[in-house]
């Protein structure tokens, strides 16, 4: 092997050690699993055009650089997504709203994946991916970078084109979002399993005293259903409603539901036949489901990598 192609293996070897960390900056950045991948296997590509030119090595702080350029990709899809859903005319979108749901990672409850546990570090629920959506595109880069990376707003300030003033301005803007639309959630998996197996049980036997017992007042449920005409509303608000609607679809999931993790925490996965048909996120706070959010688009449910399910009772 000549220099040359002894230095690009040298390189591909100090990329891989940064991947893990770059995946996790564009998974929070898009809330797609397939386009952090691009956007990761774009900054090799960038990397190694640099690297390759005459000033080789001039890349000092290779983490960082990494993570601006990562950063820098994901603005630009940000951007391109935001434009295309203010352009898009579907009538659908008109009158429900724009409900989407970000991509889940899904991992059995009984197998640790330490690939996906470095992702999901940080507790990067559903429901704090779905506030980032509501972002626009420079604020949720700065919010991300420099409040879950630490990358400091000087770095931060010329991917988004602004002063730093402003950069630091746009996280501030972003960090309230958040703060006030994802509450303090669970984070010991043992209790909020032991309120999603009470959910599955409920909707089992139709107990609909116990489904109210589960729900917060103020329960916000989202579903994103792509194209299926499946009659559930995107957003439902209120326990009655919520739980009315759990109570008139659960003859059609309950026996079909398995637990697993997604994102890190307990959630349930609906399998009649054995096929996905619906991934379901709880956010639960003492003890109370605050939020709920669904993913019920068959479309991009064949698209995620999702683990094989024993078919045996939860």
């Amino acid at each position: 092997m000549n220099a040359n192609g002894s230095a690009q293996v040298a390189l591909a070897a100090r990329f891989e050690e940064h991947r893990p960390r770059l995946n996790a900056v564009a998974y929070r950045m898009l809330g797609s699993l397939s386009e952090s991948e691009d956007a990761v296997q774009e900054a090799w590509f960038r990397l190694s055009r640099t690297e390759a030119g005459p000033d080789a090595g001039e890349v000092q702080n290779l983490g960082g650089w990494l993570t601006t350029v990562v950063g820098r990709i994901c603005l630009d899809l940000l951007r391109s997504r935001q434009s295309r859903r203010e352009d898009s005319l579907d009538a659908s979108l008109q009158t429900f709203g724009d409900t989407h749901i970000p991509d889940p990672v899904v991992t059995r409850v009984d197998v640790v994946d330490p690939e996906q546990e470095v992702l999901l570090a940080d507790s990067v629920g559903l429901a704090l991916l779905v506030v980032l959506e509501t972002l626009a595109p420079a604020e949720r880069l700065a919010f991300v970078l420099h409040d879950m990376f630490a990358v400091p707003f000087d770095e931060i300030a010329p991917v988004v084109e602004r002063s730093v003033a402003t950069t630091r301005q746009l996280a501030s803007r972003a960090r309230r979002r958040v703060q006030g639309s994802t509450p303090a959630a669970e984070t010991d998996v043992a209790k909020q399993r032991e309120v999603v197996e009470a959910w599955m049980a409920a909707t089992r036997s139709g107990d609909f005293d116990a489904l109210l017992e589960l729900l917060d007042p103020d329960v916000v449920l989202r579903a994103d259903t792509g194209e299926l005409a499946s009659g559930l509303s995107k957003v439902v608000r209120g326990i009655s409603a919520v739980a009315g609607q759990a109570k008139m679809f659960a003859p059609h999931a309950a026996e079909s539901q398995y637990m697993v993790l997604i994102n890190g925490m307990p959630g349930l996965i609906g399998l009649p036949g054995g096929q996905a048909v619906s991934l379901g996120s709880f956010t639960v706070v003492d003890g109370k489901i605050v939020e709920i959010n669904i993913l019920a688009d068959r479309e991009r449910l064949k698209r995620l990598d999702l683990p094989e399910i024993p078919i045996l009772d939860s």
